[in-house]
């Protein structure tokens, strides 16, 4: 028999799409520069060799190349933190379950109770100078310990030439940490949208067009050109608040 799809449903099925997407690249293998153990001298051919716009995410059997789910660097002092992801998602399927509203309060309690803070700012690019440009930038200042770690996506076909950069924080509930790796990421050179992420979302699998109609995202910062000094306008895309 036919089925038959509400957009509603549609938006759901690409939620879950985005969600599935985003955990196979997480599981295939990663290009990533570990400045903890590997020299600094060896970061320029590196960033050479694996430039984002060159890298496809489903390999090149011509090269013997497999997938590839992202490009990172581990900043020297980067301390991996995930959390107890295991009690977080029995927590999630009982929330689900008990018919309580799901909010960013129902979720940042969530978090808090299980220790998964971390989250990300990130950056959307076209493919090519612009989204290599921009990695350098930050890959760069991963490097020198101004960025604990960040990652972006290879050239993949259907991500209409777009690839995302991800920088992380230790503390999305720590608005004034947020708020300095703004900063660090403007003052880099970085001048497009930002868009910030709790990694929770993330682990939930909550994405855009999400059932719950969350918005994942919970900061956007615009680089305002006019103003003197130059800096990030931020909102508060829970609030609807200016940050700044």
């Amino acid at each position: 028999t036919a089925q038959c799809f509400s957009p509603l449903s549609e938006h759901f099925f690409a939620a879950d799409n985005y969600a599935a997407e985003a955990m196979a690249a997480d599981m295939d293998p990663w290009i990533v520069f570990d400045a903890r153990k590997t020299p600094k001298a060896e970061f320029d051919d590196w960033l050479e060799t694996n430039r984002p716009s060159r890298v496809c995410r489903f390999g090149d059997p011509e090269s013997n190349l497999g997938n590839v789910g992202w490009i990172a660097v581990y900043g020297p002092n980067y301390c991996p933190s995930q959390g107890h992801l295991d009690g977080l998602h029995d927590d999630w399927e009982r929330l689900q379950e008990s018919g309580r509203p799901v909010k960013f309060e129902t979720i940042r309690e969530l978090a808090l109770n299980h220790d998964v803070l971390t989250g990300k700012w990130l950056m959307h690019l076209d493919s090519g100078f612009k989204v290599d440009h921009a990695w350098e930038c930050v890959a760069r200042a991963t490097l020198e310990g101004k960025i604990s770690v960040a990652k972006v996506s290879p050239r993949a076909p259907a991500s209409d030439g777009k690839h995302v950069i991800c920088v992380y924080n230790e503390t999305f509930t720590d608005e004034e940490d947020v708020m300095k790796l703004d900063a660090t990421i403007r003052s880099i050179g970085i001048k497009c949208p930002l868009y910030y992420k709790p990694d929770i979302y993330t682990y939930l699998g909550i994405y855009r067009s999400n059932r719950w109609k969350l918005c994942p995202t919970i900061y956007e910062s615009k680089f305002d050109l006019e103003c003197v000094p130059r800096r990030s306008q931020i909102t508060n895309k829970v609030t609807s608040t200016d940050v700044n």
